[in-house]
């Protein structure tokens, strides 16, 4: 025996990668050929030494690491593994035949390091091995698999970059400290570094690449710097292979990697900002020297090659795909070197503003949460989409139908204050009175109530009524109008508001229109009912809602309607039916991260925590109070807390004054800073828990008074 194992000893420290060592070894020691697969500089060498390291005892004739990627004539393979394990042969006999002979009594781990442009010589080289020799194991790296019966593949994807103790900031501050000494992730720089692992998608080469500039630059000028990333990131180790020694090499060397259909389609793919799925990329990215049926098969051989992303899990029951940003800025290169930017950017601009129009079409549907869905995993593309419209010349009108037709993504999933920037940089770039313009003026004015900016509002709608009038355009002078009667909510003016949203709803059916929006104004005009004490009416309007809603299968506006139910029964005393509604309501309006239905929800169930229980127990004071705080924080990445409504805010008054009257000072501090701290899904799971009133099922707290009398009443026992 020549030797027990010729691995190399580690230089540098090992981050992270728990889970795929755990399942590489696993592997290997079920299966026989374990290919680790995954895009350049990923980390697949470290990840393959590591792996074999642990596995070697195992391997009486130990494991031997084969370095392939420096080997430039496929035909030399064999002789290089033979010159690997130390053989010598004279004879002229086939250098496989001598590794099959020498491999057959043994019991060895081989490791192929780097062979993805030796896959058509090694997968059969490999095979033939395995065949011939029962004890051997072969660990390979490679950018794509060898295809070989039997190899099981160990995908290897980037590093996380979430947070200060993530594997990616680990990795980039270890090797910042062999640059830098001293330098450590602290308080002050932990989002600068966070932001750069980002930037650079958690890849370790880029990683190592930029720790090495802080030599002479800081994080912050680093990231600044890496529009131009392959500029910036090189000067690798000495001893790393030449082509980890800057980034573009790294990439460059699987673009030669790959045939010239291949790298047609990844530089058409490199439109694509994030996930995108097959249907998208064969309508944008067919054309000359790609047919939209063979979009499939060069997608899976980038696939295959680790050049595009398969992501995990599904949408709408399609897979999703994705470039990691190096490899599509690099992509990007190519694709304007080619002339073709200007088109694959209208083609994608198309794609993603049917996406939007058919998304609009589909809220009001039983499908409103898979749209949600469906427009949220498109948000990096509508965003890229509305960027084009807004700096291509003759595109503004096209800018303000999209980021109109998105009203619903704006408002029902919690993307307010991106709305109003879209929307703001479209009206002021085309103040032409369109039909466009008039429905992307109502949308701001939406979204700047919601916001609580009211006096901006009003001068959009109003702004949009004139126009609507002076056109003819009935449907904007209807929204216009409804949008107007929530200004007037919003402002405690309730018999204006009851006289707008009677109009609006007026206009909707002439115009024969029922949609999300139509039962919002319903649902809008029932709670305007009730703030100004008429009960019932108000109770009759959110009752339709919820019947046009269960109708239609709409979930949206029904949430809505749910917060409304649930404020009129706690008015009547009704708490089990107001906690069951509220929560419900909160529960819904999670799903579509709606923050403004979540919160008012939240605030509505701060106020019921303060409500005795069936049993004649006590209010839980402290978990109102921390409701309250939570619902605190929510407001705050929303806009003016309660839109500044003396209305709206009575529940949440009510609610503070029991707390104040029941708690000390710095019992009452403390939870309302306990609920700071909770972030949203934290919330929402405190929210939801069920407690022993509701199982219960009979709290009630008879009362005869109106809902907004019960609110502004001073409560009995209570400091005023």
């Amino acid at each position: 025996m020549p030797g027990t194992g010729n691995l190399p000893a580690e230089l540098t420290g090992f981050v992270g990668r728990r889970v795929e060592l755990a399942m590489a070894q696993r592997m290997l020691r079920r299966v026989r050929l374990v290919t680790v697969v995954g895009a350049g500089g990923v980390g697949k060498s470290r990840l393959a030494l590591r792996a074999a390291a642990a596995a070697e005892p195992d391997f009486a004739d130990g494991a031997w690491l084969v370095p392939c990627a420096e080997l430039t004539d496929p035909a030399l393979l064999g002789h290089t593994v033979a010159e690997a394990l130390r053989l010598t042969d004279g004879t002229a006999r086939p250098a496989r035949e001598v590794l099959r002979d020498y491999l057959a009594p043994r019991r060895l781990l081989l490791v192929l390091d780097g062979c993805e442009h030796l896959v058509e010589e090694a997968a059969p080289l490999v095979a033939g091995l395995l065949a011939a020799a029962p004890g051997l194991k072969v660990l390979v790296s490679s950018r794509e698999p060898l295809g070989v019966e039997g190899e099981q593949r160990l995908p290897l994807a980037p590093l996380p970059t979430e947070g200060p103790q993530a594997d990616a900031v680990t990795l980039f501050a270890q090797r910042a400290a062999a640059v830098l000494p001293g330098f450590a992730v602290t308080a002050d720089n932990s989002e600068q570094v966070v932001a750069l692992c980002r930037r650079l998608d958690g890849i370790p080469l880029a990683l190592e690449l930029a720790a090495g500039r802080l030599s002479v630059l800081s994080v912050p000028q680093i990231t600044e710097r890496l529009d131009d990333r392959f500029a910036l990131l090189t000067g690798g180790a000495r001893g790393a292979l030449p082509r980890h020694q800057t980034l573009r090499t790294a990439i460059g060397w699987s673009h030669e990697l790959c045939s010239p259909q291949e790298r047609l389609l990844w530089g058409r793919l490199s439109v694509f900002v994030g996930a995108f799925d097959l249907d998208a990329a064969q309508y944008v990215c067919a054309g000359q020297g790609i047919t939209a049926d063979e979009v499939l098969e060069v997608l899976g051989a980038l696939v295959a090659k680790s050049v595009v992303l398969r992501l995990p899990g599904l949408a709408d029951g399609q897979a999703r795909y994705r470039l990691l940003d190096t490899v599509r800025e690099y992509g990007l290169g190519w694709l304007r070197a080619s002339e073709a930017e200007s088109l694959l950017r209208r083609r994608h601009r198309d794609w993603y503003l049917g996406l939007a129009t058919w998304g609009e079409v589909e809220w009001f549907s039983p499908r409103q949460l898979e749209t949600s869905a469906r427009t949220q995993g498109a948000h990096s593309n509508l965003r890229a989409a509305l960027e084009y419209c807004l700096t291509d010349p003759g595109e503004e009108q096209l800018a303000l139908f999209l980021a109109g037709t998105l009203w619903y993504f704006w408002v029902g999933c919690g993307h307010l204050g991106e709305g109003r920037v879209w929307l703001d940089r479209a009206l002021q770039l085309a103040p032409e009175p369109t039909e466009a313009r008039a429905k992307a003026l109502w949308v701001t004015g939406y979204l700047s109530i919601l916001q609580g900016d009211r006096l901006h509002a009003l001068r959009l709608l109003e702004e949009c009524r004139r126009q609507a009038l002076d056109t003819g355009d009935d449907r904007a002078l209807a929204y216009a109008v409804h949008r107007q009667g929530c200004a007037a909510l919003i402002a405690d003016d309730l018999d204006r508001a009851v006289a707008l949203f009677d109009e609006a709803l007026w206009h909707y059916d002439q115009l024969g229109e029922l949609n999300s929006n139509v039962l919002m104004g319903m649902f809008e005009l029932g709670l305007a009912h009730t703030f100004r004490g008429d009960a019932a009416t108000g109770a009759a309007w959110i009752a339709k809602v919820l019947v046009e809603c269960e109708r239609f299968g709409e979930r949206w506006a029904y949430a809505y309607g749910l917060f409304a139910s649930a404020y009129a029964a706690w008015a009547v005393g009704d708490l089990a039916q107001a906690r069951v509604r509220a929560r419900e309501c909160v529960r819904l309006n999670h799903a579509f991260r709606d923050l403004v239905g979540l919160v008012l929800g939240v605030e509505l169930l701060a106020l019921l925590a303060t409500e005795p229980e069936a049993d004649g127990t006590p209010g839980d004071l402290r978990e109102a109070a921390t409701l309250q705080g939570a619902a605190h924080t929510v407001w705050r990445s929303v806009g003016v807390p309660l839109f500044g409504s003396s209305s709206f805010n009575a529940a949440h008054e009510a609610c503070a004054r029991r707390v104040r009257a029941g708690l000390r000072e710095v019992e009452a501090a403390e939870a309302f800073r306990r609920g700071t701290t909770l972030d949203l899904d934290e919330l929402v799971g405190r929210a939801l828990e069920q407690r022993p009133a509701e199982r219960a099922g009979t709290a009630q707290r008879p009362h005869g008074r109106s809902a907004v009398g019960a609110l502004r009443e001073p409560l009995a026992g209570q400091r005023e």
